[in-house]
């Protein structure tokens, strides 16, 4: 059975910024007690995906993103059939309608958690503003832990 939470970090490690997602699961993984979390790391959303959110509490998608405003973002997911749903990569969106068709049900709770990035070039290193993004993001994810409910998770959106 997996655990109830499950936190879902993807992006490229060789592409800049684009590691924050992976770079955030590794902090996770130093620093969190993991007896209710399970980490899942990929370069990029997948149909099969969908079933990695079953039977969770919680789920939490982590991606760079050169759209956010702020150092990170923080939201609730709803299930959407996005034009991403017929591509390679898929939507965290897109990924909950999934499953939503696949099972018949409701997906768990889930939020996003992007981090600003802005270089997303392949064989770069994480950028200087990228790597204070995910400082901030790692001391929202360690306040997040804390209260690992859904409830908590609304108030902090």
């Amino acid at each position: 059975m997996p655990k109830p939470i499950l936190i879902f970090g993807y992006g490229n490690l060789s592409r800049g910024d684009d590691a924050l997602g992976p770079l955030l699961l590794e902090y996770v993984e130093e620093h969190s007690n993991l007896n209710q979390i399970d980490l899942l790391c990929d370069f990029q959303l997948q149909i099969e995906h969908a079933l990695d959110i079953e039977h969770r509490e919680l789920v939490l998608f982590v991606d760079a993103s050169v759209a956010c405003q702020q150092a990170f973002s923080f939201t609730q997911l709803k299930a959407n059939k996005d034009k991403s749903y017929t591509t390679h990569a898929m939507s965290p969106s897109a990924v909950l309608d999934v499953y939503q068709s696949i099972k018949h049900q409701a997906p768990p709770p889930c939020f996003l958690l992007s981090i600003k990035a802005e270089k997303l070039e392949l064989g770069e290193g994480l950028s200087n503003a990228a790597q204070q993004h995910l400082h901030a993001t790692c001391r929202f994810i360690t306040q997040l832990l804390k209260m690992p409910s859904y409830e908590f998770w609304l108030t902090q959106v």
